[in-house]
């Protein structure tokens, strides 16, 4: 875990975020491999691209399509993805799939099912 909390911190700075000065990095696990991406604002703020959504874009364009786990990061905290990454997440994984949300301090764990508990699914 330490280790994947070196890589997300190392990546931190590459988020754009001018306006909230909320920075986050992602890390997605799939299928073996792994996938970051940061947030990217605009100051048109519903244009702003997520952390967790630029990770599994990334996973995804690499041609793969089953989340194992999900790192977050930011300095504010650990911090939950919001519902829209929630729901994101959840087409690429699992109920069972764990979300570790890092922050400074340490990390919190909890599953999707946990953070969208009736999350939707075909």
């Amino acid at each position: 875990m330490e280790r994947v909390r070196e890589v997300l911190i190392a990546h931190l700075e590459r988020a754009y975020a001018p306006y909230s000065r909320f920075p986050v990095v992602a890390l997605v696990e799939a299928e073996g491999e792994n996938f970051l991406g940061v947030n990217v604002e605009n100051a048109s703020f519903p244009l702003s691209q997520c952390a967790e959504r630029n990770a599994v874009a990334a996973m995804v364009l690499a041609g793969k399509r089953r989340i194992d786990r999900v790192h977050i990061y930011s300095p504010k905290g650990p911090v939950p993805p919001c519902g829209g990454c929630r729901q994101v997440l959840l087409e690429f994984g699992t109920p069972r799939t764990e979300v570790v949300m890092h922050g400074p301090e340490g990390y919190v764990v909890k599953t999707l099912e946990e953070l969208l508990p009736l999350g939707f699914r075909l």
